[in-house]
């Protein structure tokens, strides 16, 4: 699995694919910053004019629902519903999930166009699912990774879509075969917008391996995790373990992947 993790590192690094994001304000500069760190090319474009013809051009749509607001809102269903009808991968991020009405109704609505693969922490996968009625604190978990699988299954069975619960354990699932990561750092917490980044980067693997969505997300998470846990060994703090996993997203070697990469199936 390692071996297969690292080939579709290479891939998106050879070939580097274009990513649409349509993601929040926040952190729109780290996004890009990973996905070029990362080898693969980023679009921000979300004006209603152009939605169709660039998801056109691009290998996955990535949306991002941090910073809703009613014109990217429409931007959202222009892009997936033109990825939608091209066949294109697509991820969704449920940030904040089950914090208000709008958020709610706005995820359901695009759940409809079926992502390929969902991504968010415990607290937002459950929300999604509407397993209980509590609020999400903020962007923040306040669940563990595993208390989750049961959200994802549902998710998944009603939407067909890869479900990635990120957490100190990631865990990747479908109803056939799960993926647990345990890399990264806690410090990697202190860094606005690497859940976003963690996003985007699966968008980049998906574009390379559009059969395989558990296979690729479960790439894209163990390249940042790695990364992560490694630039935190040479950071002071999150300024610069910013910096350091942009470094090590694009320096990262196939002996020092394959030498801290944590995963099990």
């Amino acid at each position: 699995m390692k071996e297969q993790f690292w080939k579709n590192i290479l891939a998106v690094r050879e070939t580097s694919p274009l990513v649409h994001s349509i993601t929040n304000f926040v952190v729109m500069n780290n996004t890009a910053n990973a996905l070029l760190a990362a080898g693969a090319s980023p679009i921000m474009a979300h004006a209603h004019g152009e939605m169709r013809d660039m998801v056109s051009i691009v290998g996955a749509v990535v949306i991002n629902i941090g910073t809703l607001d009613e014109y990217f809102v429409k931007s959202m269903y222009l892009a997936v519903k033109q990825a939608h009808a091209l066949n294109k991968p697509w991820v969704l991020d449920p940030v904040g999930a089950g914090a208000t009405p709008y958020r709610d109704e706005t995820l359901q609505a695009l759940l409809l166009l079926r992502p390929t693969v969902i991504r968010g922490n415990a607290s937002e996968i459950i929300a999604l699912a509407k397993h209980n009625h509590n609020k999400t604190k903020g962007v923040d978990s306040t669940h563990r990774s595993d208390e989750a699988l049961d959200a994802a299954a549902f998710l998944h069975s009603k939407f067909g879509s890869v479900v990635c619960i990120s957490g100190a354990t990631d865990i990747i699932t479908t109803p056939t075969q799960t993926i647990k990561l345990s890399n990264g750092s806690p410090l990697m917490a202190k860094v606005t917008g690497l859940g976003c980044s963690a996003t985007a980067l699966i968008g980049a693997f998906l574009a390379v391996n559009p059969d395989q969505a558990l296979e690729a997300t479960a790439s894209a998470m163990a390249l940042l995790g790695v990364a992560g846990e490694l630039a935190a060994l040479e950071s002071k703090g999150p300024g610069s373990l910013q910096v350091n996993i942009l470094d090590k997203l694009h320096t990262l070697t196939a002996a020092e992947f394959s030498s801290h990469v944590k995963v099990s199936a």
